[in-house]
């Protein structure tokens, strides 16, 4: 799975239906009105008050903010690598295991694209024929891209930086679509962070397409207090959300928790996903499951790095002894 604004919130259910139904849906456009260029945000105020609680209006500022701190967040996460290891139950009507099946990933970036290679199937390394697909898949992305066309770069990095955008907005939608309750302040990490509940909102209009679907949720979040990101989420779906026009279902019970962890004092990257998933496709096809997504072996990459192809690399030759 792939995190852009770590999937915040629901977008992080959404995300996980989408992978099982093999679904496709728009972003949507927004209407949502936009700060000008040089507008200065107002400053962040969490001074609490009488009874060590923040108001309404303090937690969505907060939010807003863990929006933009995410967005500057999400350039750092792409000169990192890691591994990802996904373990998958399908169950039966009971909640009895049927199958598992586990893969695990290198996640890569390349020439701005996140990419999964494929090198693992129940923790056994890929035979010779599989290997050689996966590498085969990368080659073909690196290839497109150092082929691609000055004007179709910049369409790419223009609709991913919409995708961002996107994103970002929808966070900010977030704020105003909960009324959200500071429990307190707890240890995630070994740091501390704000404890926030978040309960749909009677009455909420949303901007964006896909807002429309937060009535549906409800949510736990922990803000890290030092850094203002999200440490550690907690969504479930309290009633049927319908999507598309196959008429994906997500039923009421289905939950994801995420946590993130601070990387090389600079970033925060994805380090663990536990979700359940109950999903229907078109009134046919059921998706019962549930697993969890490890991540780890994070490593920095510079970004000024040639990136080449499996076909580039050469063998070290030996020193000859006559030179």
């Amino acid at each position: 799975m792939k995190f852009s604004a770590v999937g915040l919130f629901v977008a992080v259910v959404i995300l996980s239906a989408w992978g099982a139904t093999q679904d496709a849906s728009s972003a949507g456009s927004s209407s949502t009105p936009q700060p000008a260029p040089n507008a200065v945000p107002p400053k962040l105020d969490l001074t609490p008050d009488a009874n060590g609680k923040l108001s309404q209006e303090q937690m969505q500022q907060l939010l807003r903010v863990v929006a933009d701190k995410d967005m500057e967040n999400d350039k750092r996460v792409r000169d990192y690598t890691y591994t990802e290891r996904d373990v998958e139950n399908k169950l039966d009507g009971k909640g009895h295991t049927k199958s598992t099946e586990i893969k695990t990933y290198d996640v890569l970036e390349i020439y701005g694209e996140q990419v999964q290679r494929l090198i693992k199937k129940n923790d056994q390394p890929l035979d010779a024929k599989d290997a050689a697909k996966e590498d085969e898949k990368i080659q073909k992305i690196i290839d497109k891209r150092k082929n691609e066309s000055e004007a179709d770069r910049k369409k790419r990095e223009e609709r991913q930086e919409k995708e961002r955008e996107d994103d970002r907005k929808f966070v900010r939608e977030i704020a105003d679509a909960y009324n959200f309750t500071l429990v307190g302040t707890e240890q995630v990490g070994g740091r501390e962070a704000w404890v926030i509940d978040g309960e749909p909102r009677p009455g909420f209009e949303p901007h964006m397409k896909d807002a429309k679907f937060l009535s549906k949720f409800r949510g736990r979040l922990w803000i890290d207090k030092s850094d203002l990101q999200l440490a550690k989420l907690d969504v479930q779906a309290i009633d049927t959300v319908s999507i598309g026009w196959v008429l994906a279902r997500i039923h009421q019970g289905t939950r994801v928790m995420l946590e993130q962890t601070r990387v090389n004092d600079e970033v925060w990257l994805p380090q663990h996903v536990t979700f359940k998933l109950d999903a229907r496709v078109a009134l046919f096809k059921g998706y019962l499951m549930d697993g969890d997504q490890t991540y780890s072996d994070y490593k920095k990459f510079r970004t000024s790095a040639k990136i080449i192809g499996y076909g580039e690399l050469k063998t070290p030759q030996p020193p000859d002894p006559q030179k």
